[in-house]
C-alpha cells in the first residue's frame, strides 16, 4: 500500500511538531506538501523539512492527488473553512485543537466530513499519552470506583501568537490553552457537561487588556456533569516556570493523580541553592510521544478505516464548554448545558 500523502496546513510551533513527525516518526505517512501563507515562508519551510513542493494557497493543495489528507494547525478562525474544503475535495482531515470558532462552524466540519466520507481526527493529544491512557483504564476497571471529582491544571509558559488575544478570532486562553483541558475533564468523568460558571481576570499581561478588551490571562472554571460528577479548572498564559499540565480524579474509592512538573529524573542539591529540579519547557516536551502517537493513529484510522478516538464531536463538546465558560464570565452566572 503506498504511504499517505499529507500535507500541513499551517506552520506554526504545532505544525513543525506535526510536520516532522509525519515526515519521520509515523510508519505509512508521506510529508509532502507545506502550505503557508507568504511564498518566502512557505519556500523556506519547505527547504527546512527537505520536502520540495509547497503552497499559499490551501485550495491549490486540496487539487493535487498526491495529497491524502491534510493537517490543519493554521489559526482557528480558518480552521472551519479548510476542513469543510478539504472534506469536499475528498482529503481525509486532522485538526489541531480548537476545532472551530462556534458550534454552527462545527457542525458543518462534521457534516462535511460525514457527506464524503472522509476521517475527521481532533488534536487533543492527551487521549494518547501514557500516562493519561492509564488514569482512563483504572477508571474504566473501577480501581477508584465511581469519579467525584476531576481537576484540571493548564498553564503555558509563553503567549500563543497575537491573533489570539482577540477573543473574536480565538475564543480566549480557555480556548487556545485549555481546550485539552476541558477534553481530558470530559473525557476522565465519562459524562456530558450539564453546567457551567467561570471566572476570569487579567492579572499579568495588562498591556493587552488595553488592546483586546475582553482578554484575560487567567481563569478558573466549575464543572458539573449529567452524572453530578464535579469538574475544576485553573488556567493561567503566560507562567514563567514552564508547561503545567496536571490532573487528579478523585473517585468513591480512591484517587488518581495524573503527571509532575519534574522535567527529568534528576534532581540538584547544594548548600547554596538547595534542591533544585527541572520544569517541562514546554508542551512539545511534555506531549512529544503523545503528538506522534495520535499521528500513528490518525494514518491507521485511514488505513484500517478505524473511528478516531478523538472524533469531531469530542471537539464540538470542548467548544460547547469553552463557549459557555466565556458565556460565564461575561454575565457572571452559570450556565446551562448543551448550549442553545
Amino acid at each position: 500500500m503506498s504511504p499517505v500523502g499529507v500535507c500541513i496546513i499551517g506552520a506554526g510551533r504545532a505544525g513543525m511538531v506535526h510536520a516532522i513527525n509525519f515526515r519521520d516518526n509515523v510508519p505509512g505517512a508521506s510529508l509532502v506538501a507545506i502550505v503557508r501563507t507568504t511564498k518566502e515562508k512557505a519556500e523556506r519551510t519547505a527547504a527546512d523539512l527537505g520536502i520540495g513542493l509547497f503552497y499559499t494557497d490551501f485550495h491549490q493543495a486540496l487539487e493535487n492527488p498526491e495529497i491524502d489528507a491534510v493537517c490543519i494547525t493554521s489559526p482557528t478562525f480558518t480552521h472551519a473553512e479548510i476542513a469543510i474544503e478539504a472534506a469536499k475535495a475528498g482529503k481525509h482531515i486532522f485538526c489541531e485543537k480548537p476545532m472551530a470558532l462556534n458550534l454552527e462552524e462545527v457542525d458543518a466540519m462534521i457534516e462535511a466530513a460525514e457527506r464524503a466520507g472522509v476521517k475527521l481526527q481532533l488534536g487533543f493529544m492527551r487521549r494518547f499519552d501514557a500516562a493519561f491512557l492509564s488514569a482512563k483504564e483504572k477508571i474504566q476497571e473501577g480501581l477508584i470506583g465511581k469519579p467525584m471529582i476531576v481537576k484540571s491544571t493548564g498553564r503555558g509558559p509563553g503567549l500563543p501568537p497575537r491573533w489570539a488575544c482577540d477573543l473574536e478570532k480565538s475564543n480566549g486562553m480557555l480556548a487556545e490553552v485549555n481546550s485539552h483541558d476541558f477534553d481530558s475533564i470530559r473525557w476522565l468523568m465519562g459524562s456530558e457537561y450539564a453546567r457551567i460558571y467561570a471566572e476570569a481576570a487579567t492579572l499579568k499581561c495588562h498591556e493587552l487588556k488595553e488592546e483586546f478588551p475582553d482578554f484575560y490571562d487567567n481563569a478558573v472554571v466549575v464543572m458539573r456533569f449529567q452524572n453530578d460528577g464535579l469538574g475544576v479548572l485553573d488556567g493561567s498564559c503566560p507562567v514563567d516556570y514552564g508547561y503545567d499540565a496536571r490532573m487528579e480524579v478523585l473517585g468513591t474509592e480512591g484517587v488518581i493523580m495524573i503527571g509532575e512538573l519534574q522535567y527529568e529524573a534528576v534532581t540538584v542539591c547544594t548548600r547554596e541553592d538547595g534542591i533544585v529540579q527541572s520544569t517541562f519547557p514546554s508542551w512539545r516536551n511534555r506531549f512529544r510521544e503523545a503528538y506522534i502517537a495520535e499521528a500513528c493513529h490518525f494514518i491507521e484510522c485511514i488505513t484500517k478505516g478505524l473511528t478516531p478516538l478523538a472524533t469531531g464531536y469530542d471537539g464540538k463538546k470542548a467548544i460547547e464548554a469553552v463557549l459557555a465558560a466565556n458565556r460565564s464570565i461575561k454575565c457572571g452566572t452559570p450556565i446551562n448545558l448543551p448550549l442553545d
